[in-house]
């Protein structure tokens, strides 16, 4: 009787091991078709993005054109910057823009997600008037604006004068603090749509059984707003912040094309000057360092911002 229940014993031993190394093969078969399938995309990830990054720190660390000799210098071009007047006046005319983008823009395309969602007659049309600007080329919305706010002949000028708000000039795109509103008018025509867009879609998630709630409670619009919208908008703010404060770090186009950096170099933000310092002064290693020191204050900004936004769990 022991015999037998030890030779029962062996062969439910053998059966375990050998459904083990079935599954042990299913499993196998099941990652390596899975990394077939995940291969093109990584070859293109690595060659697209990963290779780019570690080459240019490396180039970073160097000196000499493009197709050229480089020469090792270290972090050089790093030490370079703190001396750099010109790093300094871009750097703090990208934080400026930084500054007085985001908050109008967040705060503009929450405003209109609200207008939209309160569902008005012609909400469909307002919804696509407010999204349109956001599809045109930087190109083209700058040329709109130049059209605009140009002197002598521009539009804002013209109607202006015929008010008789004015008698002569304003040079919009021609004084620093004008320039600066100018590029943010057209910034902000240009990109709140894509914001309110996202609002409105974490507007349309609330549930109305807490609205009627709060009705019941005798809560008014304010407090509906403060204690109801906003707080379940946080995940939405949060990313909205983050999104619009990256993508005013890396304004380029609308000083290049409005102002030119100008007048003089109070409207170059860093992104046009790492732009002049690697195709116009041909040094793509300080470019390069000074591209990784934007991208330093990029991920800073974005950490603070996602700590003193994002909902804390007990």
């Amino acid at each position: 009787m022991q015999k037998l229940t030890d030779v029962e014993a062996n062969d439910t031993q053998k059966k375990e091991m050998k459904l083990s190394k079935i599954k042990k093969r299913e499993i196998w078969k099941t990652n390596l078709t899975a990394w077939l399938f995940l291969l093109p995309f990584v070859l293109l990830y690595l060659i697209f993005m990963v290779y780019p990054i570690v080459e240019g720190f490396i180039i970073s660390l160097t000196t000499g054109g493009f197709g050229g000799d480089r020469e090792f210098v270290g972090l050089s071009n790093y030490m370079t910057m703190l001396t750099d007047a010109y790093f300094w006046e871009a750097l703090w005319n990208t934080v400026l823009f930084v500054l007085i983008s985001t908050p109008s823009i967040v705060v503009l395309g929450l405003l209109m997600a609200l207008l939209v969602n309160i569902g008005l007659k012609g909400t469909t049309f307002i919804r696509a008037a407010f999204f349109v600007p956001y599809m045109l080329s930087i190109s083209v919305m700058a040329s709109i604006f130049v059209f605009i706010f140009q002197p002598y002949t521009g539009l804002l000028n013209e109607i202006l004068r015929s008010i008789g708000l004015i008698d002569g000039e304003i040079f919009w795109l021609g004084e620093t603090a004008l320039a600066w509103l100018s590029i943010l008018i057209a910034t902000l025509w240009w990109t709140v749509g894509f914001n309110m867009v996202l609002f409105l879609a974490g507007l349309q998630d609330i549930s109305e059984e807490w609205y009627e709630a709060a009705d019941m409670d005798g809560a008014n619009a304010w407090q509906k707003f403060w204690h109801i919208t906003l707080p379940s908008l946080r995940g939405v703010l949060t990313l909205v912040v983050i999104l619009q404060s990256v993508a005013s770090f890396k304004l380029f186009g609308q000083p290049w094309l409005m102002t030119g950096g100008g007048p003089g170099t109070s409207t170059r933000p860093l992104v046009q000057y790492i732009y002049e310092l690697g195709f116009r002064n041909w040094n793509p290693g300080y470019a390069s360092a000074v591209s990784y020191v934007l991208f330093l204050v990029m991920m800073i900004f974005a950490f603070i911002q996602y700590k003193l936004l994002i909902k804390k769990e007990d």
